[in-house]
């Protein structure tokens, strides 16, 4: 046990030490550095700018490893901010919620937040409709991550999820590495390991709004997901076990179709859903080389590929935004204001043993991979 302990501690040291922390001047997104500085569970906060030889900037804070604003340009070259999020720190402490966070330890729902570990039942918070929803009360997107800026396009996030951490075995020691490329693309790798057999699926929950205003909505956004297949869900958004086929139904996005188009009909999955809110099962399987899913502003032209190697991908629709909420720039999030696309394991796959393993086992290494690729269709 000390000799695993001593290889988490030093898998730790990796990002265990905040440099090259923005400290003045306002972003291109309009951010004020020192708006994003508190401390927070003991460790200070900071808001990272990467920026690559095209202009483009991504700011990210270790909060929650959260993505705070992404400035890409559109199609006359107009930088736009294409995430919802909040102008300061103190908004993300003080109103809970998953914008642009790092989700885990197990992204996604588990149910009646129950898990069968080498035997041993473990009972998780029960935070959502009677299910453990993205780890539970506090999950990642609530907990400090130790911070290492690389350099002006890399920044690395680390956290230790120890031993019975919301119910959870095992202590997880996890990296998050964001890369912005000069592709226009952010590169996101999530690595862990444990020293007791548990359960893993890390995802990013950027809300995007390709439209780069989130008053404008989603409904005209264009989708495609490479998927023939989807995992229904029961009334209370738990997977059934199901995989059916996307053909015929609302759930068909293989050909670019607008969000709003089908969304509010009376397919019994779209009513369980309150809309999208639903996993499809990727024909990618696990190909991070391929196009996962592709979304597109007809206003902007701004476009956003989706590749990643894991099989499955999480589309929530912002179904439950109720205008209570106001974001940047002092904008009200309106239901639907924004797209998330959540690469994962498929949901509850800890108590559906024929589908992908969340497994990770002392000794293993969790490699998961997600990229945003941003470009303009004129």
């Amino acid at each position: 046990m000390n000799r695993i302990m001593i290889l988490i501690a030093g898998f730790m040291l990796l990002v265990a030490a905040c440099t090259d922390k923005q400290t003045d001047g306002n972003t291109v997104s309009g951010l004020n550095p020192a708006d994003f500085r508190m401390e927070v569970d003991g460790k200070q906060t900071y808001l990272f700018v990467l920026k690559n030889t095209n202009g483009m900037e991504v700011c990210i804070t270790n909060f929650g490893g959260r993505i705070v604003s992404i400035m890409v340009p559109d199609k006359e070259g107009i930088m736009r901010d294409v995430v919802l999020g909040f102008d300061s720190i103190q908004d993300y402490v003080n109103h809970p919620n998953n914008f642009g966070a790092t989700i885990g330890r197990y992204g996604n729902r588990i149910n009646q937040g129950r898990i069968t570990v080498e035997g041993v039942e473990y009972q998780l918070p029960q935070n959502n409709y009677g299910h453990c929803l993205h780890g539970g009360l506090k999950g990642f997107n609530s907990r400090m991550f130790d911070a290492k800026q690389v350099d002006g396009q890399t920044l690395e996030l680390g956290y230790l999820a120890k031993d019975g951490e919301e119910g959870f075995p095992g202590n997880l020691a996890c990296k998050v590495t964001f890369t912005l490329t000069d592709d226009n693309a952010i590169d996101i790798c999530y690595n862990a390991k444990t020293d007791h057999t548990s359960v893993v699926n890390l995802t990013n929950h950027s809300y995007f709004n390709l439209n780069g205003n989130p008053a404008t909505g989603n409904s005209d956004h264009l989708l495609t997901i490479y998927a023939d297949a989807y995992t229904p869900v029961d009334s209370t958004f738990m997977t059934t076990g199901e995989i059916a086929s996307v053909g015929n139904t609302d759930m068909d996005f293989r050909q670019p179709t607008p969000i709003g188009a089908r969304i509010d009909n009376e397919f019994i999955q779209l009513k369980y859903g309150k809309g999208y809110d639903h996993n499809w099962v990727l024909n990618t399987k696990g190909d991070v080389s391929q196009v996962c899913a592709t979304l597109e502003s007809p206003q902007t032209g701004i476009v956003l590929d989706i590749y990643t190697n894991e099989p499955g991908l999480q589309f929530y629709a912002g179904n439950f935004l109720d205008g209570t909420v106001k974001g940047k720039k002092g904008i009200v999030y309106n239901r639907r204001a924004s797209v998330c696309l959540e690469t994962q394991k498929y949901p509850d796959s800890p108590n559906k043993p024929e589908w992908p393993s969340a497994l990770l086992k002392p000794g293993e290494k969790y490699e998961s991979r997600c990229i945003y690729k941003f470009s303009v269709r004129k």
